[in-house]
């Protein structure tokens, strides 16, 4: 089962990963987790984002794509995951259908989760981290809508998506991807 949690930057999908990974006994693949895993392993993948990311580059798509694959073939994957934050592109979504049709899986669902960007900006804002200054998360968004939020039309046309909203406390949106998900 891969179950893949979508939606803008502070809309919540790490946090609701690890309540599904926790409650539903399937792991959370965390990307963020398995790039600075990699990076910290000195993997081959893992130099080279490392590089990308210490000249202030973009990942390339394909090294993020390796990284995943990488990730997802540990033996705490062989029966599905959860993922957040990623794909992110058409690409890294088209990587991610081959490797899994190579390796006799697919996508089970994309679960999107719908916030308002002035929602998002304030929630962010209430995190208080140093990289969530105002005008860093707009700039977010704006890559997001951009570049990720396309995929949105990918996933629909696959009949894998399903929208929730996510404008609520952590359990009662937890309980919205809960009853459109089976696990």
């Amino acid at each position: 089962m891969i179950i893949v949690l979508f939606g803008a930057p502070g809309v919540g999908k790490g946090t609701q990963a690890e309540l599904l990974a926790v409650r539903k006994n399937v792991p959370h693949l965390s990307t963020g987790e398995a790039f600075r895993q990699a990076i910290r392993e000195e993997t081959e993948l893992g130099k080279i984002a490392k590089n990308s990311v210490e000249s202030g580059k973009l990942v390339p798509d394909e090294i993020v794509t390796g990284i995943v694959r990488e990730a997802m073939n540990k033996p705490e994957y062989s029966r599905g995951c959860i993922l957040d934050g990623f794909p992110r592109t058409q690409s890294q979504a088209e990587s991610l259908d081959i490797m899994l049709q190579k390796a006799g899986k697919e996508i089970n669902c994309v679960v999107n989760i719908n916030v308002a960007n002035e929602e998002i900006v304030s929630r962010m804002l209430k995190r208080g981290r140093k990289d969530d200054a105002e005008d860093v998360i707009r700039h977010r968004l704006e890559v997001y809508n951009a570049q990720t939020a396309p995929l949105l039309e990918y996933y629909a046309s696959h009949n894998k998506l399903i929208s929730i909203d996510g404008n609520a406390d952590v359990e009662t949106v937890y309980a919205r991807i809960e009853s459109v998900i089976v696990v």
